[in-house]
């Protein structure tokens, strides 16, 4: 088996529906297996997928353990020499598979790479290639010195806006809709930090992954579409606080030996108050919307993108 495609699933039916068809309407040579992890979902999601696509390994949880525990207990049962971490809510094209898994092939030395991400407007879904969220590079991003000096890396560490998306490199980490990750390097590393139970997560394992002296890529040369926040709706208060929560666990575990007392008070004095602002905008009513926003599901790539594969 070449890989084995993990897709967690909490109340999505129709998103997973649609991710699955995208999958098995891939073009590759590539053998894959495609794992299901349901955390307890209450909208027969999966009764339909089982029904659908008889084919898909389904592991049905009676309580929902989180996005770190679920892609855990897929890839315990899978058999692949990849792991492809895959929302949910996504859109493969078809040559996705294809591309990834010969990127891959091409450069033993990469332990995960990542797709161009973009959101059904088109726009890049920015999470697909960033920095690891140092003190700095939190400060610049929260501050909006990023968006106030795009073109500058001292400002863009960690949404990396002065890198064009069109372009590859490599990158400290991609985002968890979609991940490629070599098994040797999981055997090395080990599998998601569930401590995490959503968000946070992704940065972490490529953390690791780059500590143990692998490569990360950002290879945009196909992509996926990322309707984002297709569980995330339903529980927004859980949402915002697990969000916040995983800044703090990340820091505390990577960063806090390494900055003095006067530094970790800071961050978590920003963290909180960065919390207490999410929960006062959550709380606001929402302005009324003249017009609703057209959402388009394609994405045109120039037809001339030629690959330089790793830069040394």
């Amino acid at each position: 088996m070449d890989v084995s495609i993990i897709i967690v699933n909490y109340n999505t039916r129709q998103l997973t529906l649609d991710c699955l068809a995208s999958v098995y309407a891939s073009k590759t040579s590539y053998q894959f297996e495609i794992i299901v992890v349901d955390n307890a979902s209450r909208d027969d999601s999966v009764q339909a997928i089982q029904t659908m696509y008889p084919g898909v390994r389904m592991i049905a949880n009676s309580d929902n353990t989180g996005f770190a525990v679920a892609n855990n207990q897929g890839m315990d049962v899978a058999s692949g020499r990849y792991m492809l971490l895959l929302n949910s809510d996504t859109v493969v094209q078809p040559d996705t598979l294809q591309t990834m898994i010969s990127f891959m092939d091409r450069h033993p030395e990469m332990g995960a790479s990542g797709c161009k991400v973009i959101l059904p407007d088109g726009s890049l879904d920015k999470a697909c290639k960033r920095g690891f969220p140092t003190p700095s590079a939190s400060f610049y991003y929260a501050f909006g010195l990023s968006r106030l000096f795009p073109d500058l890396p001292k400002f863009n560490q960690y949404q990396l806006g002065h890198l064009s998306p069109d372009d590859e490199y490599p990158v400290d980490c991609l985002v968890g809709a979609f991940m490629l990750v070599r098994r040797e390097a999981i055997n090395q590393v080990g599998g998601l930090d569930e401590t995490f139970f959503m968000y946070g997560e992704d940065i972490d394992w490529c953390y690791r992954i780059k500590e143990a002296g692998w490569g990360i890529y950002y290879y945009p040369r196909t992509y996926i579409v990322h309707y984002k926040g297709g569980s995330a709706r339903r529980k927004p208060l859980k949402i915002t606080y697990e969000f916040h929560r995983a800044m703090w666990v990340f820091h505390r575990k990577h960063y806090a030996k390494k900055y003095n007392l006067l530094m970790n008070s800071a961050v978590y004095m920003g963290i909180s108050l960065k919390f207490t602002l999410s929960l006062v905008r959550s709380w606001l009513p929402l302005p009324s919307r003249s017009k609703k926003s057209t959402i388009s599901t394609t994405h045109t790539r120039t037809e001339n993108e030629v690959s330089s594969e790793v830069k040394s």
